[in-house]
């Protein structure tokens, strides 16, 4: 299982990489392909943060791999996001990304202090629990891929899907969208 968990890390990676390259894309193509993933973002990002949340009960559950102090600030970000992400999923709502982005914005930096002080464990200077040291790598697939790698993976990607939003046809537009433009209210309220 720690194998198929990795590679579901690395294609959460990809993934998200591949939406923030997607946005940042000049081409045509490229905006075509975003705005049928945006279709889905809210989906795909919650399956991310499901799926995430299944791997890390079955390491702690399944696997007996205790989780440390760390762990658990990472799970107490990821667990809620099942069920916001899944809500706003049923609902459409394209606000989710407002109460989605803050949990995965601190979970990946945890994830990324965590995976630094595995492979550094002098810059720990807290005391951890000595049972189970927020140090300890239980392993390290492929040498890198380790338990908050994964956890970095998956917040990186619900952040590239629920942050590079492409805007759709349905979006409500504002004054604010027409700043620059020489556009009278009366054709603005034409769209």
């Amino acid at each position: 299982m720690q194998l198929f968990f990795a590679l579901l890390a690395l294609v959460a990676l990809a993934g998200g990489v591949g939406v923030i390259a997607l946005r940042l894309s000049p081409s045509p193509a490229g905006h075509r392909i975003g705005a049928a993933i945006d279709e889905y973002a809210t989906w795909l990002a919650w399956l991310v943060a499901a799926t995430a949340t299944a791997g890390s009960l079955y390491f702690s559950e399944v696997a007996n791999l205790p989780p440390c102090r760390l762990c658990w600030f990472q799970r107490i970000c990821m667990y809620p996001l099942s069920a916001i992400l899944l809500v706003g999923a049923i609902r459409r709502d394209r606000a989710v990304a407002w109460y989605a982005l803050p949990l995965a914005a601190v979970g990946i930096v945890i994830s990324s202090y965590h995976y630094l002080i595995e492979w550094y464990p002098s810059l720990e200077k807290t005391s951890c629990d000595p049972v189970t040291p927020c140090t300890v790598v239980w392993f390290r697939r492929f040498g890198f891929v380790s338990l908050p790698f994964m956890a970095g993976c998956g917040f990186l990607a619900i952040i590239a899907l629920l942050s590079c939003r492409y805007r759709t046809a349905d979006d409500d537009l504002t004054i604010d969208d027409f700043a620059d433009d020489d556009l009278t209210i009366a054709q603005l309220e034409e769209h």
